[in-house]
C-alpha cells in the first residue's frame, strides 16, 4: 500500500444534514436582505426559525442483534470497529436527500441499523457478507452517505430480523499507481479529497468533481455511475473506470485491468451503477491524467435558453476541448444574479445592471437571458487556444462574452450551496433537485414539460397564495444530447411535508418517463427512482439484472429494495 489521507471522522459530520458539523452557509451582513427577497419571491414569511430535533431527542429502537451476534462481528473485525452507539446508528440511517434530511430533522426514521461495521480489507468484507447471509441480516453498503435518491437508506428485506450498515471509509489507501499506463488502483472508501491528495502527491488527478466531492467516495461514484462537473474532459465513471473488485457473499469478483476486451459482456460496466445490490466495491482501477497546468472558467450571456443550448450543442459536436459547460435557464440566471448581489452588496450592482440592459435590448426574443459557464483545463497552450474557439461558437449564436469574473466566482463557491438548505428548512422553505438527460432534439420540450409539472405539483399543495422558484441548467453535454438539472424552492406545508414532496417527485418523474428520458443522469436509482426502472430498462432487462443479483447475493441480504425493488 502507498497509504491514504485521513478521511472525515463521523463525529465531525452533521448527523442530520449536509457537511461538517458547525458549518453553515455564510450569508454575511446582508442575510436579512436575502431572506426578505426569498420570502417575497415565495409569498411567505421567512422570519420565523424552527430548528431540528437534537440527537438525543430522536427515538431509537433497541439493537436487534443479540449478544452472540455482536460478538461474532467483533471477532471478524475488532470491538472498536463494530459500533452500536446512538450517533453512529442515526448518522447511517439515511442519505442526504431533501426527503432524508426532512426525516432526520423530525426524528421520524423509517429504520436504523442495529450496528455499523468498519472493515479494512476485502477479506473482512467477505467474512461479514457471508455471516450476514447465514444470519438473515440485511447489510447496506455505505461510503460517504451522500446519496440523494434513498440509495443508503436503512431497510430490511423480507425475512431479515436485523440490519447492519457496512461503512467502507476505513478502506482508504492508494494501492498502486502505474505511471506507464496512467492508471491507479485505489480502495473504494476514499473520499474525493483523499483521492486527489493521494494522486496529486504523485503528479496525477482523476478529475472527478461532483458537487458532493468533499463528502462522497470513489466506491459511491462507481456504484451510482456518477458524473462530475469536469466530465467533458475527464469522463463520467463509465469512462474513467478500468476495472473493479466487488465482494459478494459468494466470493470476490475481480475484472481485468485491460483497456478493452471482446470476451462477452463487459462485467466492469455491469458492476457500474449496481448501488450495493450485487456486492461491496472494495477497489477500483481508474484512468488518471497529469495534474493540469492551467484552468480557466469564463462566462457568456445569451438572449434565451434555446440559443445558449445551440451553442453548447455546437461546441460538443465540434469536439471542443473544454472540461465543462453549464448553461442556466432564465429562471436560474435571474435567481443567482439576485442571490449573488444580495449576498455581497445587499442590492443591485453592475452585473445586474448589465443583464437588465441586455434584457431590454433582447426583449421579445425569448424567455429571458441565460448565462453559460465554460471551463477549460489542461496545458497552458490548450487553455489559451480553446477560448477563441468557444467565443466564435458563442458569438454565432448571439452569445456575449462576460469574461472570467463570473466563472471564477462559481468555481470558488461550487461546493458551498448545499449548506444553504439547512437554513432554508429552518425557515420553512424546501429546496430539492432532480436531473435527467435526453437527446438535443428532445431537450427543449423536456425542459418545458418538467418545469410545468413541478410548478403545477407545487401549486396543488400550496398554502394560500405562495409561489415557487423552479429553475434548471444543462449540467453535462455530449454530441448527441445533454443532462438537465432542476432545482426547485418552495414553501413547506407544515405537517404534510412528506406528502407534498412525494406529489412533486411523482409528477416530475412521470413526465420524464413519458418523454422517454432517463429517470437519472448521475444521481442513481436507490429507492426514489426504482418504480420507474422497468419502463426504462424493460421487463427483460430487469430480469437480467435480477439474475445477476441471484448469482452474487442468493440470500438477498445486500441493500434490500434498492435499484431492483423488493
Amino acid at each position: 500500500m502507498l497509504g491514504g489521507a485521513v478521511g472525515h471522522s463521523r463525529d465531525t459530520l452533521k448527523f442530520n444534514g449536509w457537511g461538517l458539523e458547525g458549518r453553515r452557509f455564510e450569508l454575511g451582513e446582508h442575510g436579512d436582505a436575502f431572506w426578505a427577497f426569498l420570502g417575497a419571491s415565495l409569498g411567505v414569511d421567512t422570519s420565523q426559525v424552527k430548528p431540528p430535533l437534537g440527537l438525543d431527542d430522536i427515538p431509537l429502537p433497541d439493537v436487534r442483534l443479540d449478544g452472540d451476534q455482536l460478538t461474532d462481528l467483533q471477532e471478524i473485525l475488532a470491538p472498536d470497529r463494530v459500533r452500536t452507539d446512538r450517533r453512529e446508528r442515526i448518522f447511517h440511517a439515511l442519505g442526504r436527500s431533501y426527503r432524508d434530511v426532512l426525516r432526520l430533522r423530525s426524528g421520524e426514521l423509517p429504520d436504523v441499523p442495529d450496528a455499523v461495521v468498519y472493515p479494512e480489507s476485502a477479506e473482512e468484507v467477505l467474512a461479514i457478507l457471508q455471516w450476514t447471509s447465514q444470519q438473515a441480516v440485511a447489510v447496506v453498503p455505505f461510503g460517504g452517505g451522500s446519496s440523494v435518491v434513498g440509495g443508503v437508506e436503512a431497510r430490511r428485506g423480507e425475512g431479515h430480523h436485523a440490519l447492519v450498515t457496512l461503512d467502507t471509509t476505513e478502506m482508504n489507501a492508494l494501492v498502486s499507481l502505474d505511471e506507464t499506463s496512467r492508471t491507479a488502483t485505489l480502495q473504494a472508501g476514499m473520499y474525493g479529497p483523499e483521492v486527489e491528495a493521494a494522486l496529486g502527491a504523485r503528479g496525477y488527478t482523476l478529475g472527478h468533481y461532483p458537487q458532493s466531492f468533499e463528502f462522497s467516495t470513489l466506491g459511491g461514484w462507481v456504484a451510482a455511475a456518477g458524473s462530475g462537473q469536469f466530465s467533458s474532459r475527464y469522463g463520467a465513471a463509465s469512462s474513467f473506470l478500468v476495472s473493479a473488485e466487488l465482494v459478494s457473499p459468494t466470493g470476490v469478483l475481480q475484472t481485468l485491468k485491460t483497456p478493452h476486451a471482446s470476451t462477452g459482456p463487459d462485467l466492469t460496466q455491469a458492476l457500474l451503477g449496481s448501488e450495493g445490490t450485487l456486492g461491496v466495491l472494495t477497489e477500483a482501477t481508474v484512468r488518471v491524467r497529469p495534474v493540469a497546468e492551467a484552468r480557466e472558467v469564463r462566462g457568456y450571456l445569451f438572449p434565451d435558453f434555446e440559443r445558449g443550448a445551440s451553442a453548447v450543442r455546437a461546441l460538443s459536436q465540434a469536439g471542443t476541448a473544454v472540461c465543462m459547460m453549464r448553461l442556466s435557464d432564465a429562471e436560474e440566471t435571474d435567481y443567482y444574479l439576485h442571490f449573488k448581489s444580495l449576498r455581497k452588496h445587499g442590492g443591485e450592482r453592475w452585473m445586474d445592471r448589465l443583464v437588465h440592459w441586455l434584457m431590454d435590448q433582447w426583449a421579445g426574443e425569448g424567455e429571458g437571458v441565460c448565462v453559460l459557464l465554460v471551463g477549460a483545463e489542461g496545458s497552458r497552450d490548450l487553455v489559451r487556444d480553446v477560448f477563441p474557439q468557444v467565443s466564435r461558437h458563442c458569438l454565432a449564436h448571439r452569445g456575449i462574452p462576460l469574461g472570467k469574473g463570473v466563472g471564477e466566482a462559481w468555481f470558488r463557491s461550487r461546493f458551498e450551496t448545499p449548506y444553504l438548505r439547512a437554513s432554508m428548512m429552518d425557515r420553512g422553505v424546501a429546496v430539492d433537485t432532480l436531473e435527467t438527460s435526453a437527446t438535443w432534439s428532445a431537450i427543449h420540450a423536456l425542459h418545458r414539460a418538467v418545469r410545468v409539472a413541478i410548478q403545477d405539483a407545487i401549486a396543488a399543495s400550496a398554502v394560500d397564495k405562495s409561489e415557487a422558484i423552479v429553475m434548471a441548467h444543462i449540467s453535462h453535454s455530449y454530441p448527441e444530447g445533454a443532462s438537465l438539472y432542476f432545482t426547485f424552492i418552495f414553501p413547506m406545508v407544515a405537517g404534510a411535508e412528506m406528502t407534498q414532496w412525494q406529489s412533486i417527485k411523482e409528477a416530475a418523474s412521470r413526465t420524464i418517463s413519458d418523454h422517454g428520458a432517463t429517470i437519472s443522469h448521475h444521481h442513481g436509482v436507490g429507492l426514489d427512482h426504482m418504480p420507474w426502472m422497468e419502463a426504462e430498462k424493460s421487463p427483460q432487462g430487469m430480469a437480467v439484472m435480477r439474475s445477476m443479483k441471484e448469482a452474487l447475493d442468493p440470500a438477498g441480504v445486500l441493500n434490500p429494495g434498492k435499484l431492483l425493488g423488493p
